[in-house]
């Protein structure tokens, strides 16, 4: 019926975009089981429209070569993995865990070492941990923050044991790593264009929002600026956005069909965790906060749960198949063994931390 590269076009669409179509089925599944369709609340419109408009500020900045500039600069001189691994920790918490790893991962597979493979899994792990600090690292923190009305400063001291015992595993992980320092420049200097400040400013402006600082209405700057000025800013992951649309929905539609109560903590803790190695941990997030008021145990579950299997994050899927389709890597069967045992060695540490620490909502 079809031919042979349409079909490998089509199995290449499942392949990515899996999420998406799995979100979209479910909609229409609970929706025929419940016969009507979801109501969307303005919390959850909200919501989607603030993951826009960050996501078009930070591709702005993409396009504009500030982002990769900074990655650059880190790449020069001594304590190259160190100076990498942190700077995909601390680069998450403002330009999301998919963006930091998008810039540096690329970065680090043009090096001239042996260890690429271990820095781009420490780098994995390191923007899990990092963007789980902040209410805009990450879809599901922007998400829970949100529909939560939850205080920045009540947010960040909730996460901030996770992100900061991770922070300095991770270091020293990085620190025993023996790579060679880089100390060639590469040929040619990266040009950052005009428009950087304009859409720094920008992404200052939806961070301040997302913070209730400034108005919901000042972040409409954003698509403005791009359609009128710089159309590549919305060269963005509208697949992702749509995914988003879909689980409010199908949040909704098992919460009418189900109508659970999660009373206990641990259970929305460990739920959420085990939840995301199957299903990410950003629709396992939008699913259970239908379900309970525990946002402390869920941003926790969410986070522990974005270490393990390739699909807890989608970060760890970006860093994955950017690492295995690299021309400069091969053995792509034992990059996933390390990446899998080093990243569920996290999970279980995660899981643990939560239960030494006696993290009750």
């Amino acid at each position: 019926m079809f031919s042979l590269p349409t079909r490998q076009k089509i199995s290449a669409y499942i392949t990515g975009e899996w999420l998406l179509l799995a979100s979209v089925a479910g909609l229409l599944v609970t929706s025929l089981c419940r016969k009507g369709l979801p109501a969307f609340s303005r919390a959850d419109l909200e919501v989607v429209y603030l993951l826009a408009t960050l996501l078009v500020a930070v591709r702005g900045l993409e396009a504009s070569g500030l982002i990769d500039y900074l990655a650059h600069r880190l790449e020069q001189g001594r304590y190259m993995a160190l100076k990498l691994t942190g700077g995909a920790f601390f680069l998450s918490m403002v330009v999301t865990n998919d963006v930091a790893l998008v810039v540096l991962v690329p970065l680090t597979l043009s090096l001239r070492t042996d260890r690429k493979d271990i820095l781009v899994i420490l780098q994995a792990l390191a923007v899990n941990a990092g963007s789980a600090l902040t209410p805009f690292g990450n879809p599901q923190n922007l998400f829970l923050y949100w529909y939560y009305h939850i205080a920045p400063a009540r947010f960040v001291a909730a996460i901030a044991p996770f992100s900061a015992i991770f922070f300095l595993l991770i270091m020293l992980a990085a620190f025993l790593v023996r790579v060679q320092d880089s100390t060639e420049r590469r040929d040619g200097a990266i040009r950052i264009g005009g428009q950087s400040v304009v859409h720094a400013v920008l992404l200052v402006l939806v961070l301040l929002s997302v913070l209730r600082v400034l108005p919901l209405a000042v972040t409409a700057a954003v698509p403005l600026y791009a359609i009128c000025r710089d159309r590549r800013a919305l060269r963005i992951d509208y697949g992702l956005l749509v995914t988003f649309f879909c689980f409010f929905g199908l949040a909704e539609n098992l919460k009418e069909l189900l109508a659970p109560t999660l009373e206990h903590t641990d259970h929305v803790f460990l739920l959420s965790a085990l939840a995301s190695q199957m299903v990410s941990n950003v629709p396992a997030t939008l699913l259970f906060a239908k379900f309970t008021p525990h946002w402390q145990a869920l941003l926790w579950g969410s986070s522990v749960g974005g270490f393990g299997s390739l699909v807890g994050s989608l970060a760890n899927l970006i860093a994955w198949r950017l690492y295995t389709n690299h021309r400069s890597t091969g053995q792509p069967f034992q990059f996933t063994l390390q990446f899998l045992g080093l990243g569920y060695l996290a999970f279980f540490l995660g899981l643990g931390l939560y239960f030494c620490l006696e993290f009750t909502a």
